[in-house]
């Protein structure tokens, strides 16, 4: 089958909505998706990036290209204060740089298939926050922590 129809099919993601597919029913239908080198650049940019936010220099690792576009979203994200608006920002910066993956020129072939599996990851993790089940458990740290004089 061809990547082109593959990357047709499949349901489309948008960011901050539920994942319209599962993992397992994407390997069934994609198979292997080989991620271009281009990824490894972006995201070891990006892992810098976040490295780099959190003051962890020791952790950057040698990477091919410099884009400060990235390196400046990462350190917008991390001014941000309120913690799950940093890891939603977070996630939209990765979301992006998934897309130039997907070339202007073939949108439906390898690249975008590489694209899709990325972000739904994405979509997969943001569909498992539960802010109620987070809070409940939190209170359980918080409560189980308190200092009684």
């Amino acid at each position: 089958m061809s990547i082109d129809y593959i990357v047709s099919s499949l349901p489309p993601l948008v960011f901050g909505e539920k994942a319209p597919i599962t993992w397992e029913a994407f390997v069934a239908a994609a198979g292997e998706v080989k991620m271009p080198p281009r990824w490894a650049d972006l995201e070891t940019q990006l892992r810098n990036a976040m490295a780099s936010a959190r003051g962890g220099e020791e952790f950057i690792r040698p990477a091919r290209g410099c884009d400060l576009y990235w390196q400046d979203r990462i350190t917008q994200a991390f001014q941000e204060k309120d913690i799950m608006k940093r890891e939603e920002f977070i996630d939209r910066v990765w979301w992006d740089a998934a897309g130039e993956l997907t070339p202007s020129a073939s949108p439906l072939g390898a690249g975008a298939l590489a694209t899709y599996a990325i972000r739904l990851g994405i979509a997969l993790k943001r569909s498992r926050i539960d802010t109620g089940k987070g809070g409940k458990a939190f209170d359980r740290l918080a409560a189980e922590t308190k200092i009684t004089l």
